[in-house]
């Protein structure tokens, strides 16, 4: 098979930390060994083949993209999602590392005893690499430290009902006594941000029109949230990252703590930054998520900030669930928004809607780059070793043709349920090839060679240890 296991990846559009060029790339034992001048490398007499030189042309060759945010939700439910599904459709969509949240899986992330279960369950299913959050619940504050040491990347939390019984939200004694254990554990607070109090407030009108949902979650409800978040984090002294910012309005608030001191980051993703409230039809439950999809004026904010600097990364948020869940008129459902399950299932497409966004506004591969791969990377302390073609860093590569076309038909993705908010479009940016560490795991979109076994892992003290 060409390319499967090349010595060296040759490319005119190699992305680098410090920019785009042409470059040879030569791997060994799975990691860049040596980023070198153009066509000056030569690897044995088999070229496009294992051991040999794969020539990519114009295609581009990135980094593989870091995904820190994807709800796998095995054990408990797999038909929502699993380990094998999941990470083919990463791997098909040049994501390479993935951090699963720990919902929606049964059980939560909460516990070693619920770590040690996911461990076990992804092993041998795997298309790429792995790593874990726990989850920071009330009363399991001295759950934390075993976790911590047992090596998920950080603790998620959420400020409002999470949807799902076995996740209960934090109310403010337990945001403040787990952000102060965090803070003393060195470990990063991961936070869903919306205030249940200004969501009991809003209007709660069920239906098929989208607006009437997009009432029921206001961007005062992430404003409020965010706010007391900081005042909590400036108190605990604790480090603390804001997910899938949906809402400019949180940005003012974010800039503002970053000048007091604190320690935030934050992060946004495709699903806000390439869709808008005036696109979503009645009944189009595949868009619905909370925070939720708010309107073009709001995007074109969100795409400032992200030009800016304001967020670390772009990540997918991959939430899927069964057709029937969703609602969705097209497979017998109400289409009612209120009723429907929230999240967007993106983790294949996430990298050619960006770039299809990116570059109609001026964008360039290397800031997508850095959005997507660098950034998150550096998120969860594993800069040096993912996120970029560098010498020493593990050999994740993607062979991207900036210039592919292709419609999206929710059938031809690989995540468990053909349910998808891009149904229909037609997306700019093809991924040709991804490698793991030097080893093809996808090409043209369909798993190449064998899912990756992996042993239970032992207590960790490192951020590369930590992926599993």
């Amino acid at each position: 098979m060409p390319f499967s296991q090349p010595a060296v990846i040759r490319s005119r559009r190699v992305v680098l930390p410090d920019g785009e060029r042409p470059a040879d790339v030569l791997i060994r034992d799975g990691k860049i060994e040596q980023v070198a001048a153009y066509g000056s490398l030569l690897a044995g007499d088999r070229p496009d083949g294992d051991g040999g030189l794969a020539d990519l042309g114009d295609t581009a060759l990135l980094p593989g993209l870091v995904d820190t945010h994807v709800h796998v939700n095995e054990p408990g439910r797999t038909e929502w999602e699993g380990f094998a599904t999941a990470t083919r459709a990463a791997a098909a969509g040049g994501v390479t590392t993935i951090i699963d949240m720990p919902l929606n899986s049964v059980p939560p992330t909460t516990t070693l005893e619920g770590l040690v279960a996911k461990r076990k369950t992804a092993d041998g299913q795997a298309w790429v690499d792995l790593g874990f959050w726990g989850g920071a619940v009330p009363g399991n504050v001295p759950d934390l430290a075993p976790l911590h040491e047992a090596g998920v990347f950080g603790f998620k939390s959420f400020l409002a009902p999470s949807g799902v019984d076995e996740f209960p939200h934090v109310e403010a004694a337990d945001l403040e006594a787990a952000l102060a254990e965090q803070a003393r554990l060195g470990a990063l607070a991961i936070i869903h941000a919306e205030d249940p109090a200004v969501l009991a407030a809003a209007p709660q009108q069920p239906g098929v029109h989208y607006r009437d949902f997009l009432a029921s979650r206001p961007a005062d409800a992430e404003a409020v949230a965010v706010a007391v978040l900081l005042d909590t984090a400036r108190r605990t002294g604790a480090r603390v990252h804001i997910l899938h910012v949906s809402s400019a309005a949180v940005l003012p608030l974010l800039r503002q703590a970053r000048e007091d001191g604190v320690q935030v980051t934050a992060e946004t993703c495709p699903h806000y930054l390439t869709l808008a409230a005036e696109q979503v039809p009645d009944g189009g439950t595949a868009f619905k998520c909370c925070p939720p999809i708010r309107d073009e004026t709001n995007r074109d904010l969100l795409w400032q900030a992200l030009a800016d600097g304001e967020f670390i990364a772009v990540v997918s948020d991959h939430s899927p669930s069964t057709p029937d869940l969703k609602l969705l008129p097209e497979y017998g459902g109400s289409g009612d928004f209120a009723a429907a399950w929230g999240g967007i299932a993106s983790l294949q497409l996430g990298l050619p809607a960006i770039w299809t966004e990116a570059r109609r506004r001026g964008h360039g591969l290397a800031d997508v780059v850095r959005w997507m791969s660098a950034g998150p990377a550096e998120l969860v302390g594993l800069t040096g070793i993912k996120g970029a073609i560098a010498a020493g860093c593990d050999a994740d590569l993607v062979a991207f043709d900036p210039d592919g076309e292709f419609a999206v038909h929710p059938r031809e993705l690989h995540h468990r349920n053909p349910v998808t908010p891009y149904a229909g479009r037609t997306l700019t940016g093809a991924v040709r090839t991804t490698w793991l560490r030097g080893r093809a795991v996808d090409v043209s979109a369909e798993p190449f060679g064998r899912p990756l076994t992996r042993p239970v892992a032992a207590p960790t003290t490192t951020p590369s240890d930590r992926l599993s």
